[in-house]
């Protein structure tokens, strides 16, 4: 059996305990180990950054499309009468424009008689009367219940004007034959989306017609209202007509009808 000296067991213990200390460190400084992983890394970086979260909520907020084409078993040609419900609860200016323009497939009418506005669905309409030859797009035939008394109201349509209310009109107000020159409701500018004024007013007609009423019209909301800027404001509305109806492009307006799912 071998006797070591004292200080050579002494000198042997201290350099083993000197090695065992820097053991951690070397394993820690791996860098592979050390770095994230990359999966990880991108969702933490999105969730901070929130476009996660945003592009959801803008897919959740994108409308549907408004309608184009004839709901199934419809005649004439109407939109689905989900769609029609929603739409005639308020005025949707932006949306007669699209639902007037030629992408669609929906039946047009002809006012017969000047009538009164009103809307038997209970929803809001415009205050005035409809003129003789007025365009409108049909909505909804309205069916008397059988049997019982008939009252006025019960049958005939319902009807989206040009400025996007919607009107009630008996069976005798409207006609499918097509006048020389039909007319229709003033369209209110104002209350159109930026973008859908922006598309109207880069046609030439209409920008044009929009400068001369602005000229014309400057004491309009102080009630100074003159000759000129009555037909300066007619002549508007005319130019904006004639750009729907020969195929210039709506686009889909921001402020839609929202049916109700069922």
């Amino acid at each position: 059996m071998v006797r070591w000296p004292i200080w050579v067991l002494i000198g042997l213990w201290l350099g083993g305990c000197g090695g065992a200390s820097h053991q951690p460190n070397a394993a820690s400084a791996d860098p592979a180990e050390a770095a994230p992983e990359p999966e990880k890394s991108e969702q933490t970086a999105e969730s901070k950054s929130g476009h996660g979260s945003h592009k959801q909520d803008h897919q959740k907020k994108e409308a549907a499309p408004l309608p184009t084409d004839c709901a199934a078993g419809s005649d004439p040609c109407m939109p689905s009468p989900a769609f029609v419900e929603a739409l005639c609860m308020s005025t949707y200016p932006g949306v007669a424009l699209f639902l007037f323009s030629k992408k669609t497939s929906f039946t047009r009418g002809y006012l017969t008689r000047d009538t009164e506005a009103w809307n038997a669905s209970g929803g809001t309409t415009s205050v005035g009367k409809l003129v003789f030859d007025e365009e409108v797009l049909i909505l909804k035939m309205r069916t008397p219940p059988k049997g019982g008394m008939v009252v006025s109201g019960m049958g005939g349509y319902d009807a989206l004007r040009w400025d996007g209310s919607c009107v009630t009109l008996a069976t005798e107000e409207l006609t499918r034959k097509h006048p020389p020159a039909p007319k229709a409701a003033k369209v209110p500018f104002k209350l159109l989306d930026d973008k859908i004024r922006e598309a109207l007013r880069a046609d030439e007609d209409v920008n044009k017609a929009y400068k001369t009423r602005k000229d014309e019209c400057k004491g309009a909301e102080t009630g100074d209202v003159s000759l000129k800027c009555v037909k300066a404001d007619t002549k508007l509305n005319d130019a904006i007509v004639k750009f729907v109806r020969d195929g210039g492009e709506i686009p889909h307006p921001d402020r839609i009808p929202q049916p109700e799912a069922k």
